[in-house]
């Protein structure tokens, strides 16, 4: 459950990383950078929107994918060949199913311009606010009480 230090966020991340990530255990964002990452804190939430089904020309998808809660407290590097060496942090991943951006737009704080709705994902990894959170974890199955 959120604590009161919690803050919420949403990562930016192609519907099959997001899979890689939950079967291991672990989230990265910024094509595997630390900046972000070290901005998240033990016991925040995460959930992950996928504009697409894979990153290199995969299906157009427009939903949230997973939600989970960070629990370590530093980014650590991970070895994905001799030249690629990505930042993580780990993740507890909450049982939940996904959902289409589109019937939920209407509703989202963080989406000022309804229009261009897809320009504040571009940021990758961002802070939402408490509301917006609990809207997209519930329209995901997810019920949390602050």
């Amino acid at each position: 459950m959120p604590n009161k230090s919690s803050r919420y966020w949403i990562n930016t991340v192609s519907r099959d990383h997001v899979r890689l990530g939950v079967a291991g255990g672990f989230t990265q964002a910024g094509h595997g950078k630390s900046s972000g990452l070290k901005r998240l804190s033990n016991g925040d939430y995460l959930v992950f929107y996928s504009p697409r089904t894979s990153l290199d020309g995969g299906e157009p998808l427009q939903s949230f994918t997973a939600i989970g809660r960070i629990s370590d407290d530093e980014p650590f590097q991970a070895e994905m060949g001799p030249k690629f060496h990505p930042w993580r942090r780990l993740a507890e991943f909450i049982s939940s199913r996904e959902a289409p951006i589109k019937p939920m737009l209407e509703n989202l704080d963080f989406i000022r311009d309804k229009k261009r709705w897809g320009y504040p994902f571009r940021r990758g990894l961002f802070e939402i606010e408490w509301p917006d959170f609990v809207r997209i974890a519930s329209a995901m199955g997810v019920t949390l009480e602050k």
